[in-house]
């Protein structure tokens, strides 16, 4: 979306195809690495949340084991467990401290048994950003270097990026068990209307610009 916008921008203040070229690079890679580093960050934040989370519940376990036995009691017995049921589950649970901890982690913080590998999310982010955000550049480079190949570069831009965006709300929506056309469309709107916000930018600077 912002590789998009800044095409949209450059073309509307009428500047040469190499600060599309430029800028356009430059983003793409700038903000990809920012979007996988604040993922990679944000992902181990939660990481050691859940440890610390993890460390204290070891610790009241061991000092406190049968106050830390009557929650666990209490919270099966919400769910709809009782009498010898119940203690069989409160003895089975708290008979393993990884499966007490692990249990109450879950239960009592709402915390993942595993959670996501850091490296991997910001590096499945930079991938992703990059990939997609490429499309609306490709046009400019094929015509970089083959001069005059594509006629019309920012209508073909236009057109291959609002594909883009549609299969990536239409790839969403199949993750979240939502309409696909309601998300194709959300998602191509958005970024369509970033474009021609930037766009119109470009237009009325365009003067100041020359």
């Amino acid at each position: 979306m912002t590789t998009f916008a800044i095409v949209a921008g450059v073309v509307g203040a009428a500047l040469d195809d190499t600060v599309i070229i430029v800028l356009g690079l430059a983003n793409l890679l700038a903000d990809g690495f920012s979007m996988a580093v604040s993922n990679y960050l944000g992902t181990r934040a939660e990481q050691q949340e859940r440890e610390k989370a993890r460390r204290s519940e070891l610790r009241h376990i061991e000092k406190y084991p049968e106050g830390e036995r009557e929650e666990i009691r209490q919270l099966f017995s919400r769910k709809g467990f009782v009498g010898a049921d119940l203690e069989r589950v409160v003895e089975v649970i708290t008979a393993d401290k990884e499966l007490w901890v692990e249990t109450m982690l879950a239960e009592e913080f709402g915390l993942p048994r595993h959670g996501p590998d850091p490296r991997r999310a910001g590096l499945t982010t930079f991938v992703a950003f990059v990939i997609v955000g490429a499309v609306p550049l490709l046009t400019f480079f094929v015509n970089a270097l083959a001069p005059g190949l594509i006629a019309a570069p920012f209508l073909t831009t236009c057109v291959l990026t609002g594909i883009a965006f549609a299969l990536v709300g239409i790839w969403k929506a199949r993750i979240v068990d939502s309409g696909m056309l309601n998300e194709g469309f959300a998602t191509l709107f958005i970024g369509g209307s970033a474009a021609a916000l930037a766009y119109g930018v470009g237009y009325l600077l365009r003067g100041f610009v020359a």
